[in-house]
């Protein structure tokens, strides 16, 4: 395995993208139809329970991306340690789109043109010696893209803003789901590939610490008329000090915050550690201050750096704070440390009791990672007939299914799959594919617990039904029903 340096030295050549642009333009009316179809498959259902109120009914009426391809450039090519090849190219879409939507209490919108930036990540893998070479593709944003929709009629919509808001987040939010990292977007090349063969573990963790932020009571008053700085010195002036706290996230794992100093009339200091899991060391590191009001808090600044700028500048940075693109004059400080995951089991059985507070109770010692492929012996319910194509609605909620995975007071759910037939024409009944990983972080409190973390439990669910479970040794669900899984524990040790 290669060392850390060796890592962040790594430094792919840009290859030529003319050729790439070229087939893209071409296929273009293809993607187009294809990506309209996904639009409409998995983004409409997902409004039905992300999107708040009457928006929640919004269906597509019509779906057209246009005929302004998307670009890429930049690209880099590397080999993976598990045999892959991997392909990160900028992708950047200011598509001329067609979109109508259509709610029962809110008029019809449109959206006529989408600008999506963003660094994209092509998993090929696992590499074989039959056409076509490669069993699947897994492709992923690097980082969450940025995203701007333009609607027709806006003017038209009371709150357009607030709707704007809402269904720009509920996209991104779908995205990150899908296809920002660690979350991988999996297309299968070769019908017969191995999901368990194409999965790219996580490269380590970052132990990420706030440490303080520096010059926010040096606002210089007549470079700052208005906006945070002349917020904050007015607080300072009226005696209302400030209450700082930090948010912090890196890709799509869940944000964490740092505690309020309260009533700060310096710069306050944190120096608060929080562990996050790293896919890819070219992740962006997010960081939000700001200060705690009752009503709305206000932002005072947010900064950026990735996992490897960090790394290469010795492990500490001082982040300049920006401010709806201005800087504030004000900065952010960080240090990071990473650590590598390691299949030594002996490592995590070797855990001692964490000493010191809950920060260090709660920090990663190891990960358990559960990767379910698919089901097997599913028998469709009695009775069940589609005739002429017309399914029968009950029929066809009985044969939704997903699988729940639990372990140390932690639970991850499948997307739920459909075991009829896609063929209208076409009675058969199919054995669901799942084809996903779940990430359950391993905390030194919970090694050192009386009796461990527990055993895993695997739940067959019938929409919300359970149909049966397993533990963690046995897969066999019952009544001839087994899932395919597979459970690897790894161990952090600070990176060679």
């Amino acid at each position: 395995m290669a060392g850390l340096m060796e890592k962040l030295d790594e430094s792919g050549s840009p290859e030529s993208t003319g050729f790439l642009n070229k087939l893209i333009e071409n296929l273009w009316p293809n993607i187009n139809v294809a990506g309209s179809r996904m639009v409409k498959d998995i983004v409409e259902p997902m409004f039905a329970t992300m999107l708040p109120g009457p928006l929640a009914g919004l269906k597509f009426v019509k779906v057209d991306l246009g005929n302004v391809p998307l670009t890429i450039s930049a690209v880099e090519v590397h080999k993976t340690e598990q045999g892959g090849i991997k392909l990160d190219m900028n992708v950047v879409w200011d598509g001329k789109s067609d979109v109508e939507l259509d709610g029962h209490m809110i008029p019809k919108l449109g959206i006529e043109r989408v600008q999506l930036k963003g660094r994209l990540s092509v998993l090929l893998a696992p590499l074989t010696n039959i056409i076509p070479l490669v069993g699947a593709a897994q492709v992923a944003f690097i980082n969450p893209p940025s995203l701007k929709l333009d609607f027709t009629d806006a003017a038209e919509v009371a709150d357009w803003v607030l709707i704007d808001k809402c269904i720009r987040k509920c996209i991104m939010n779908i995205i990150a789901s899908m296809a920002v990292l660690p979350n991988r977007y999996l297309v299968k090349l070769d019908a017969t590939s191995d999901y368990f063969q194409t999965y790219l573990p996580h490269v380590g963790a970052l132990r990420l610490t706030v440490s303080k932020a520096v010059g926010l009571q040096q606002v210089d008053p007549e470079k700052k008329k208005e906006g945070i700085g002349a917020r904050l010195l007015e607080k300072l002036s009226l005696k209302d000090t400030p209450d700082y706290y930090c948010r912090a996230s890196l890709g799509a794992e869940e944000e964490w915050r740092s505690t309020t100093k309260k009533d700060e009339k310096a710069d306050p200091e944190w120096d608060e550690t929080h562990d996050f899991l790293v896919a890819d060391l070219e992740q962006e590191i997010a960081l939000d201050v700001r200060d705690e009001d009752p009503v709305d808090d206000d932002d005072v600044g947010v900064a950026r750096t990735t996992v490897k700028q960090l790394l290469l500048a010795g492990g500490e940075q001082e982040l300049p704070l920006m401010h709806k693109g201005e800087y504030t004059g004000a900065a952010v400080v960080v240090r990071g440390r990473f650590l590598d995951f390691v299949e030594d089991a002996a490592l995590l059985e070797s855990s001692g009791q964490p000493e010191g507070g809950q920060e260090e109770k709660d920090r990663i010692a190891g990960l358990a990672t559960v990767l379910i492929g698919s089901v097997r012996g599913l028998q469709p319910p009695q009775g069940y007939q589609r005739d002429d194509g017309d399914a029968n609605e009950d029929d066809d909620k009985k044969l939704l299914h997903s699988v729940k995975v639990e372990w140390s007071g932690r639970e991850f759910v499948t997307a739920a799959q459909s075991c009829r037939s896609p063929d209208d024409d076409d009675n058969s009944f199919k054995n669901p594919n799942f084809d996903q990983a779940f990430r359950f972080p391993l905390s030194a409190a919970a090694l050192a617990a009386e009796g461990g973390p527990g055993a895993f439990k695997m739940v067959l669910l019938n929409g919300k039904k359970e149909a049966g479970s397993v533990d963690e040794e046995r897969f066999d669900l019952g009544a001839g029903v087994t899932v395919r899984a597979r459970i690897s524990l790894r161990a952090l040790r600070p990176a060679q």
